[in-house]
């Protein structure tokens, strides 16, 4: 799988020279992520797991391999840094507990999403993925995330909001059958508009 596009996005050389929370971290700063100025989708999620974190692969676990069921696209599509730019909420693995993953730092959405965020100008399409990027994103525009995840419609093109497609939110994806049969279509035509359009 393809790992840099820095040449044509020199910040990326930036973000993974990062030390913003390192005495935060339970291992040394590896910031994960995968971008070009090119990209035409951008997949924002919570931060790396431990196997992403010694892989240095996004999404590079079973949450990630959900999600690109939901999306209908091949490993090698999804892994097109030249059509989806990858970026968590945090960049580094911010360790774990009994019940998951911590949260992810803070400090990265704060000081580099907006900087990263205004060299991806080709992105049709920003894909929200869990809690905390529906705290950061869509929260002034829902109560709560499955509030947010039921506007997809009206956030359609441009955004949508997903649940975390973690094996661990298997609850919610069982109590909330509509989100498969009415939000994935919406999200499956809009992704691949933007592919074949490619």
């Amino acid at each position: 799988m393809p790992r840099n596009h820095d040449r044509s996005l020199p910040l990326l050389r930036e973000i993974r020279a990062c030390r913003l929370c390192e005495d935060h971290l339970p291992y040394e700063p590896r910031p994960v992520l995968a971008a070009s100025a090119s990209a035409r989708i951008l997949i924002i999620g919570q931060a790396p797991g431990r196997i992403a974190h010694h892989t240095r692969t996004p999404w590079n676990d079973a949450s990630g391999r959900r999600l690109r069921q939901w999306l209908e696209l091949s490993d090698k599509q999804f892994y097109d840094r030249a059509l989806i730019a990858l970026v968590p909420m945090g960049f580094c693995y911010p360790g774990s507990t009994r019940s998951g993953d911590v949260p992810p730092r803070p400090e990265c959405a704060r000081h580099w999403h907006p900087r990263l965020f205004a060299k991806l100008k080709r992105a049709e399409l920003t894909i929200l993925v869990g809690r905390y990027a529906f705290d950061r994103y869509v929260a002034t525009e829902a109560r709560s995330l499955t509030e947010g995840v039921r506007l997809a419609p009206r956030l359609l093109p441009a955004r949508i909001l997903l649940p975390h497609p973690s094996p661990r939110n298997q609850m919610w994806l069982r109590n909330n059958p509509w989100f498969e049969s009415s939000v994935l279509p919406l999200l499956r035509r809009r992704v691949r508009r933007i592919v074949e359009g490619d």
